[in-house]
């Protein structure tokens, strides 16, 4: 990978490696594992997305359907009711780009029409077999994430993997030429490696441990350890009592090479990014 590589969206070009971008986070379900539905009403939506730009967040990643351990999914038509209003009036107020957080193309579709300019699939383009075609045609930029089986199951049964960089890399490297093979440009493309979806405590640590492994594929990792469980599991407390534990975990990430964090406190985590940034660049 070059030492400052190119992120496109249909609407801008994003040098990358200069500093750690951040990527907020906002949730507008009922039943988000992090904040509980606070921000489900429209106008509560916009308000947080605009106080998330101005702590300093690069990107804007905008949700629908929670993707929790155990979630069910909800209808497209729900999903749009939840989305399209609150990237409608956020987009000619704020000068980051918006991420849509679906797995469906149709959401994506009005979502890019809307204004959103990066389509964030934990799916990795699996679920739907439009979201392809749509990614290459709309020139949206694409976060293609690893996961093991669908939010509602992914944490149960065995998570035992047979080498697990080896088998991330493996799954995101078919996903990477997928994405190719369908006409994404790969300066279109983020790689995730899906910290929490399908994972144990463990796994979670030697995923950020071991994040520079993921360089041999070629593009920059975009990494999600935001209040998860495994910090829980780790210091102890909800969702809303791991500020510290995801600056130590968000810290750990970009020390390993990840050029985009995502996360939900932005303020805080803008300034773990820019030390941590300042101390590897020292």
């Amino acid at each position: 990978m070059t030492a400052n590589p190119i992120f496109k969206t249909c609407r801008r070009e994003i040098a990358l490696g200069e500093r750690t971008l951040i990527m907020g986070i906002l949730n507008v379900t009922p039943d988000s594992f992090s904040d509980g539905g606070r921000y489900f009403s429209q106008a509560l939506a916009v308000e947080e997305g605009l106080r998330l730009v101005e702590e300093g967040a690069d990107m804007l990643d905008i949700g629908g359907e929670s993707t929790r351990p155990g979630s069910e999914p909800v209808s497209r038509e729900e999903e749009l009711s939840r989305v399209v209003p609150v990237i409608r009036a956020l987009v000619n107020k704020i000068g980051v780009p918006i991420s849509i957080d679906t797995t469906k193309a149709e959401v994506a579709r009005e979502a890019i029409a809307c204004g959103a300019e990066i389509i964030n699939d934990v799916s990795a383009m699996r679920f739907d077999r439009e979201m392809p075609g749509l990614a290459a045609d709309s020139g949206a930029g694409l976060v293609l994430m690893h996961m093991r089986g669908m939010p509602k199951d992914m944490q149960t049964g065995s998570l035992h993997y047979d080498s697990l960089i080896d088998d991330i890399t493996a799954f995101l490297r078919e996903r990477l030429q997928f994405a190719l093979d369908s006409g994404v440009k790969s300066e279109r493309t983020l790689l995730d490696p899906g910290i929490g979806f399908g994972k144990t405590v463990g796994d979670n640590m030697r995923l950020i441990k071991h994040l520079a492994h993921f360089e041999m594929l070629g593009r920059p990792i975009l990494i999600g350890v935001s209040r998860k469980a495994f910090i829980g599991k780790v210091t102890g407390g909800g969702p809303q009592e791991r500020l510290e534990g995801t600056a130590a975990a968000v810290a750990m990430a970009i020390a390993n090479g990840s050029s985009v964090v995502r996360v939900h406190d932005v303020a805080s985590m803008k300034k773990v990014v820019v030390m941590t940034d300042a101390i590897i660049r020292a």
